[in-house]
């Protein structure tokens, strides 16, 4: 039986991708630079590079900021102008922040233990899961910068579970992306419960469970 769930946390429970979108656009625009599409796209593709190496552990999180933002505006900048332009990014950002709709009844209605497992900074997602009011849930809140490893490695999916003192069959995993959150958490032996919003044609791997809202979430966890 499930006895605790683990939770990604953007584009699951915060919606990311939406607050990301309004904040970016508010900034390239204060800071007199292109404001569309073609600007989101080249941010996107610069920060996936620079995201696959923070998390093969060539960067660190700070090093990480700075390289996308000194490849995206293509000149030169010290660690102090880099930081400062990510941190007037960040305060954009943080304004549009907003959870999902269905996140506070689900997270409400699980009679189950709850943990946070990310990729993302601890810092920033406590400060995300406090700002949305929805922090209390939550008994651990890891993130890659301090485990020393990130999802999909096993070993940062057995240090939650480590954490909460489970075992992994006695614990689920919650995540919208499929290699990195379902296919990482039942390869370390977990309950894998992919969060597919945007109901992609991508076929559901074995011993994964699929979902496109958080509504379904407790029907599934009870079939585990």
């Amino acid at each position: 039986m499930i006895e605790a769930v683990l939770w990604d946390v953007d584009d699951t429970i915060f919606d990311f991708t939406g607050s990301e979108r309004t904040g970016l656009l508010r900034h390239f625009e204060a800071e007199g630079m292109p404001s569309d599409e073609a600007a989101l796209e080249r941010w996107h593709r610069i920060a996936e590079t620079a995201r696959r190496r923070l998390a093969a552990g060539r960067l660190t999180y700070d090093e990480y900021r700075r390289a996308r933002v000194r490849t995206f505006v293509d000149r030169p900048l010290t660690d102090i102008e880099a930081d400062a332009w990510h941190d007037r990014y960040e305060a954009l950002f943080a304004a549009a922040w907003s959870a999902f709709p269905d996140a506070a009844s689900a997270l409400d209605a699980l009679p189950y233990r709850q943990g946070i497992l990310s990729n993302s900074s601890t810092v920033h997602q406590e400060r995300r899961m406090a700002a949305l009011g929805l922090r209390h849930h939550f008994e651990v809140l890891l993130c890659s910068d301090r485990l020393g490893c990130a999802k999909p490695d096993p070993k940062a999916f057995l240090a939650a579970c480590a954490a909460l003192e489970l075992p992994p069959a006695r614990v689920a995993y919650v995540g919208d992306k499929l290699d990195v959150d379902a296919v990482g958490a039942r390869s370390a032996g977990l309950h894998a419960i992919w969060l597919d919003r945007a109901g992609t044609a991508t076929p559901t791997p074995s011993g994964i469970r699929r979902i496109s809202t958080l509504t379904e979430l407790s029907a599934h966890l009870a079939a585990c």
